[in-house]
C-alpha cells in the first residue's frame, strides 16, 4: 500500500490533541516534515496528537457525532502520559501514550463505530496509538536516542484526557479543530 490517502486535502480526523506537549516536542517536531506536506514543519500543520481515526467521514453529520459519542461513552476520562519513545520500521519516531491498553481500547471502539473509515485508509489496519515526534527518514535512531534520554531526564507533561477533537485539513495542509466529543457518559 502507499500513503496516497495522505496526499489528499480536506481530510477529517478524530484526534487526542496534546497541546501540553508542544514545548516538550518542539525540538523534534519543528524540524520534521510530513511526507504529504514536506515544505512545512509538523509544528505548523497540527498540534501534538495521537491519531484516533484518519481519514474520518468527509462531512461529519449530527448522526456521525452521535455515533462517536456512543462509541466513547463507556470510556471515562483518564490521565494520559508519554513515558517512552519508539520507532516504526519506516523510521518514524514516536512517544507511546499510557495507559496504552486504555488508549488502544478507545481506538478500537471508534474503529468499530466507523467500519466504513479504515484507519489510515487501510494502510495500517492494526494502527498503534502513538504521538509522532519525527517523520520517517528525518533523524531515526538519533532522534529516538535523544527522545529516550530526554524522557529519562525530564518526563513529558501529563494530560487529563476528557475529550476527543474533531479536525479538518485545509487545502494548504494545515489542520483546524471543528469541535469536540466528551469521553464518558457525562
Amino acid at each position: 500500500m502507499t500513503d496516497a490517502w495522505a496526499a489528499r486535502t480536506g481530510l477529517t480526523a478524530i484526534l487526542i490533541t496534546v497541546p501540553e506537549l508542544a514545548a516538550y516536542t518542539e525540538r523534534w517536531r519543528s524540524v520534521s516534515r510530513s511526507s504529504a506536506r514536506p515544505q512545512v514543519p509538523l509544528t505548523e500543520l497540527i498540534p501534538p496528537h495521537v491519531t484516533v481515526l484518519v481519514p474520518w467521514v468527509a462531512e461529519p453529520t449530527d448522526a456521525d457525532i452521535a455515533r462517536l459519542r456512543a462509541a466513547v461513552s463507556t470510556i471515562e476520562p483518564f490521565e494520559l502520559t508519554f513515558p517512552t519513545a519508539g520507532q516504526f520500521p519506516n523510521g518514524t519516531v514516536w512517544l507511546q501514550p499510557e495507559p496504552f491498553d486504555t488508549v488502544r481500547s478507545l481506538l478500537l471502539a471508534v474503529f468499530a463505530a466507523f467500519p466504513e473509515c479504515p484507519p489510515y485508509g487501510g494502510e495500517f489496519p492494526d494502527a498503534r496509538p502513538h504521538l509522532t515526534i519525527s517523520s520517517s527518514n528525518q533523524g531515526g535512531p538519533a532522534v529516538l536516542a535523544e527522545a529516550t534520554a530526554a524522557l529519562a531526564d525530564t518526563p513529558a507533561p501529563t494530560k487529563r484526557l476528557t475529550e476527543l477533537g474533531l479536525w479538518r485539513e485545509d487545502a494548504d495542509g494545515s489542520w483546524h479543530q471543528l469541535g469536540t466529543v466528551p469521553l464518558g457518559s457525562r
